[in-house]
């Protein structure tokens, strides 16, 4: 029996989260992600980690001046390093967990090869070589 509710103009409506059949698909739904979307989450995560330490020793090893992304170094200026790229890196892990959750997982990909590319191979080019 499927589970209904009446809506104002006295219909049925399908029962909404408040149901128990409706929650345990949501929460199967958000717990059944697949290996690639859960490998991708993964990687932008190392990504974001290491993106956020590279920056942090570039700027502490070079100065603000070093940081190619006016609002990070607006933000370094106004709180310090350490926040600044902290806050940065929760901002954006957030995000792709975000984007995990609603099952994004190409655009999770994509993001992380965007930062793999434009942001830890270039500090660790200029950082150790």
């Amino acid at each position: 029996m499927k589970a209904t509710t009446v809506d104002a103009a006295g219909g049925e409506a399908p029962a909404t989260l408040a149901s128990g059949e409706n929650v345990r698909a949501c929460l199967r739904r958000w717990t059944s992600g697949t290996r690639f979307g859960d490998v991708a989450l993964v990687a932008f995560l190392v990504c974001q980690v290491l993106d956020g330490a590279l920056t942090y020793v570039g700027v502490v090893t070079f100065g603000r001046s070093i940081e190619a992304n006016p609002l990070l170094a607006w933000l370094m200026d106004t709180v310090g390093e350490a926040t600044a790229v902290t806050g940065a890196k929760v901002l954006a892990g957030t995000c792709g967990i975000a984007l995990h959750l609603t099952a994004v997982h190409r655009i999770v990909a994509i993001l992380t090869l965007v930062y793999l590319g434009v942001a830890v191979l270039p500090w660790t080019g200029l950082l150790f070589f």
